[in-house]
């Protein structure tokens, strides 16, 4: 008799969007089927599946322990969201090769369908740092008598919801600093700063508007430039270990002594990346805006903006006008610019996205609530380019560290 042969293992899932991706949130329910295909007739003790989904992290730190010896300081950990197992065919216990309770399956392709539910608590978003991710994972088992198990493990993408059309994402963020050379004995004028942005909430596709003036009254040339940071944050056993990321940056126009350069609404578009993540214990994911003045020969002058990459686009109308205008009254005078009374809709995504998808996103307000809805938006045609990004270089250093500023002297140019 010529035993068959297992030809392929597969795993699909039955997608909610039309993008045809595996994108789910907390208490979404998650189907499939594992696709079997086998040349002959096979006995078989189970097929299970096991689905799991966990944040961990781990890293190394070398040690000194004496003039002569040196160990390694591991820092590992781990947080469990769901962890949920079936048996398609057969029973749970199969440690044993007997021919009792054996299964028989014939020669072509078979579908067995499983599902599950995810737990209605906060799941964080899938994610893959340098220290750290954050995964998602369905892995189909066949056991055979006398034979080593065929294994398959497929991922899918899991997104903790952030709404940008909350109030406190919706509030503008503004500062101002400067800073005074010293050479020596002499002293020159100060280089001035200030800066602000319509809110702190955006998603992928989106251009941030920057509102800024930059002032300066030193004897130096400098260039005001403008930059976006992902900050990725590791924690266990009490350590933390940063990594900071440029994802974006623009760059002004130089400026002699005594000249001063100001940004009405200077765009800087926020490439494909992750949303924030900012509910795991164990892995934060951040961004900020920085407006800073490159001085050569010294250190920069710079502002720091909180940003909150969600996944949920803003509305047209609606809350957006209301919570912006509900500011007015923040004192924004210093900079001698407004924003419009009647903030314009997010801007066109047709660069990344096609028509029909964009169309498509345009559905009423009600629906972005709906997360089977929402997947239709545009934010999804980043969903695979971020998750799949090669692996970005890294500087675990800010090289921009904070600096106390100085007295400000008068300005000669006043």
């Amino acid at each position: 008799m010529v035993l068959g042969k297992v030809k392929s293992l597969t795993i699909s899932f039955d997608c909610l969007n039309d993008s045809n991706i595996p994108v789910y949130s907390s208490g979404d329910t998650v189907s499939g089927r594992v696709n079997l295909e086998v040349t002959g007739e096979i006995k078989v003790k189970s097929l299970k599946i096991h689905a799991r989904g966990h944040a961990k992290v781990r890293w190394t730190e070398s040690r000194n322990a004496g003039s002569n010896t040196a160990y390694t300081q591991n820092y590992t950990e781990e947080v469990e969201y769901f962890n949920h197992k079936d048996v398609l065919i057969g029973h749970e216990r199969d440690d044993d090769n007997s021919e009792e309770g054996l299964h028989t399956i014939h020669s072509g392709r078979h579908e067995y369908a499983f599902s599950f539910e995810l737990p209605q608590i906060p799941l964080a978003t899938s994610f893959e740092g340098r220290h750290g991710s954050v995964r998602y994972w369905v892995k189909a088992e066949l056991h055979r008598p006398w034979l080593l198990p065929v294994k398959l493990k497929k991922e899918f993408t899991v997104f903790e919801h952030i709404d940008i059309n909350t109030p406190s994402l919706l509030s503008p963020q503004a500062g101002t600093k400067e800073k005074t050379l010293c050479c020596w004995l002499c002293t020159s004028g100060p280089i001035s700063l200030s800066a602000k942005i319509e809110r702190k909430g955006y998603t992928p596709g989106e251009s941030i508007q920057i509102f800024a003036e930059i002032e300066n009254c030193s004897s130096r040339m400098v260039v005001p430039k403008a930059t976006i940071y992902q900050t990725q944050a590791f924690y266990a056993k009490g350590k933390m270990k940063e990594v900071k990321q440029l994802v974006a940056n623009l760059r002004g126009e130089s400026l002699s002594s005594g000249k001063t350069e100001t940004w009405n609404g200077k765009q800087l578009k926020i490439p494909p990346v992750s949303p924030s993540i900012l509910d795991c214990s164990i892995i934060r994911v951040e961004y900020s805006l920085m407006v800073y003045v490159d001085i050569p020969g010294a250190m920069d002058l710079f502002l720091n903006l909180p940003l909150v990459i969600g996944t949920i686009p803003l509305h047209p109308f609606g809350s957006r006008t209301s919570s912006v205008s509900s500011q007015g009254s923040m004192n924004m005078n210093w900079l001698g610019l407004t924003l419009p009374e009647r903030p314009e809709a997010p801007p066109s995504y047709a660069e990344v996205v096609t028509e029909e998808n964009r169309q498509s996103s345009l559905a009423p307000i009600a629906a972005f609530d709906d997360f089977e809805r929402a997947l239709q938006g545009p934010l999804f045609a980043y969903i695979q380019e971020f998750r799949f990004l090669p692996p970005p270089l890294y500087s675990e250093i800010d090289p921009n560290p904070d600096q106390p500023t100085d007295e400000r002297p008068s300005c000669p140019s006043r």
